[in-house]
Formats: C-alpha cells, sequence, structure tokens
C-alpha cells in the first residue's frame, strides 16, 4: 500500500487519464501500488488497457455508489460536458473528506463545488507528456482544499508525471492551459514543419523527420538540463551573418513566429475561457 490516503479512483480513462495513471505507476518515480488505483470507464483507452492487462489495474464500467464510498482520492478526467451531471450524481456517495482533483479542461472550480459541496477540491491542469514523467501541471485549490496535507497528496499524485506548480488565482488557468495544456501540440506542429521544410531541401522524408524530432527533443533537454534561458542558449547558437541567423531573421520577420505563437496563446486563452463560462453555466 502507497502512503496515499485511501484508494484512488480515476474518473476517465481515455488520453490523459491513461498518461497519469501510467505515470503512477512507474516505479522509478511513482512508488504507487495498482493495487491501489481502479480505473472508471467503460471503454478504457490504449494505455490503461495496457495497465489493465500488464499491471492488475482493476476496473469498473461506471463510479457506483458502493465503489464512490471506498475511495480517498477521486481524479476526474471525464469529458467537460460531463462533469456536472456526473459529479452530482456522487454526492450522496462520495465521503466529505475525500479529495477531489480535476484534470478536465475548462470547468471551474465553481462547477466541480456545485456538483460536490463541502469537499477538497483541486482544479490541475495536466498536459500528455506526463505518460513518460515529462508533464507540467498547474494547480489551485478550493478554500478546503487549500492546506499543506491537502498539497502533499496532490503533489504525491501529480509529480510522478512531472513538474508541479501551483497558483492563487484561478483565472490564471486559462492562460496555463494556453500554455502548457496545448503547447505539446505547438511544438509537434513545429516538428512536421521542420520536417517538411527539411524534406523540401532535398533530406530524404525519414531522415528529415528524425533530425526534426531529435533537433526539438534535444534543445527541450538542454534547457531542462538548466545550460541557459532559451534567450542565452539561442544567442549561443547563433553566429552573426551565419546561417542560424539567416534561418532566425525570417521566422522573425514582420512579427513572424513570436507573433504567431502570441496569436495561438491568445486564442487558447479565450477559447478556455469560453468553455469555463459555458461549464459553469454563465
Amino acid at each position: 500500500m502507497s502512503d496515499i490516503e485511501g484508494r484512488i479512483g480515476l474518473l476517465g480513462a481515455g488520453r490523459m487519464g491513461s498518461a497519469l495513471a501510467q505515470g503512477w505507476l512507474r516505479k522509478a518515480r511513482g512508488g504507487i501500488s495498482a493495487d491501489d488505483i481502479i480505473l472508471i470507464d467503460p471503454r478504457p483507452g490504449v494505455g490503461a488497457q495496457t495497465l489493465i492487462e500488464t499491471r492488475g489495474v482493476a476496473q469498473a464500467d461506471a463510479l457506483t455508489p458502493e465503489l464512490a464510498r471506498t475511495l480517498g482520492t477521486l481524479v476526474v478526467a471525464i469529458k467537460p460536458d460531463q462533469v456536472r451531471p456526473v459529479l452530482s450524481a456522487l454526492n450522496d456517495d462520495l465521503p466529505l473528506d475525500a479529495l477531489v482533483i480535476s484534470i478536465c479542461a475548462g470547468v471551474p472550480l465553481r462547477t466541480l463545488s456545485k456538483a460536490l459541496p463541502d469537499r477538497p477540491i483541486v482544479r490541475a491542469m495536466a498536459n500528455t507528456p506526463a505518460a513518460i514523467g515529462e508533464g507540467m501541471s498547474v494547480c489551485v485549490a478550493n478554500p478546503i482544499a487549500d492546506t499543506k496535507a491537502f498539497e502533499k497528496r496532490v503533489e504525491r499524485l501529480l509529480k510522478p508525471a512531472g513538474l508541479v506548480e501551483w497558483i492563487s488565482d484561478e483565472r490564471l488557468m486559462d492562460a496555463v492551459t494556453a500554455v502548457s495544456g496545448s503547447g505539446p501540440a505547438y511544438v509537434f506542429l513545429f516538428t512536421e514543419a521542420l520536417a517538411a521544410a527539411a524534406e523540401a531541401e532535398g533530406l530524404p522524408r525519414a531522415l528529415a523527420l528524425t533530425l526534426a524530432k531529435q533537433t526539438v527533443a534535444g534543445a527541450g533537454a538542454l534547457m531542462k538540463a538548466g545550460q541557459g534561458e532559451p534567450d542565452e542558449l539561442r544567442r549561443a547558437v547563433t553566429s552573426p551573418g551565419g546561417a542560424t541567423q539567416a534561418g532566425l531573421d525570417a521566422l522573425m520577420n514582420g512579427g513572424g513566429l513570436p507573433g504567431l505563437v502570441r496569436n495561438a496563446v491568445s486564442a487558447a486563452e479565450r477559447r478556455g475561457r469560453k468553455m469555463g463560462s459555458q461549464s459553469a453555466g454563465d
């Protein structure tokens, strides 16, 4: 048994839920026993199905009243439009001291608290690199969950998936979502574009893709290793008047890449805010 208090119910075992569960069960960083986890989804995703078949993780088609009463922690990873009806149905059975962690994009604390009043609730924005322990989770707690004890429990669950940060102003969560939640897709798109550009210059497709993927992964590893801030690293590989400078000039011409990224984050933030308002019934 791990040091998590009570059984962990993962409500929704799709891509993101599976990524978290995989993080929990990695021996090197997780240390959470498969016996402590139950996946609640009638159609688990591929990653979750693998955990069921190879690690013996329990699975249930639905969160029944009987099952809800056994949980110490409920991690909610279902579609945003399902949150209110599904959680409201649990109100009579989920223990009052059960910690609820929602990773549902765009669902604010007020929606979660209306469905499950008087419970400790934390809203978290995770991302898919959690599956390999390289994720980014940002959390905000309601007043009941705003204690060191609950913070420790949340981090115990989320740190195996990567870094964890906290904010006190929930209004910042839409910006967080637009950066770290949506950000992997931006990086993947850039990698696709880099590979396509390499192929257009005459490189074989397979080599072009390998060069693009390893370049992006290696650059990220340099930043994570603390070799310098992004602007410092950029300057370190840019010789005045050289090939890299020519490429950067093209990327930044007329606003270029920085402007596009700013527009992308702004658009994602606005959409997230709208989703949150719709979820809350505003």
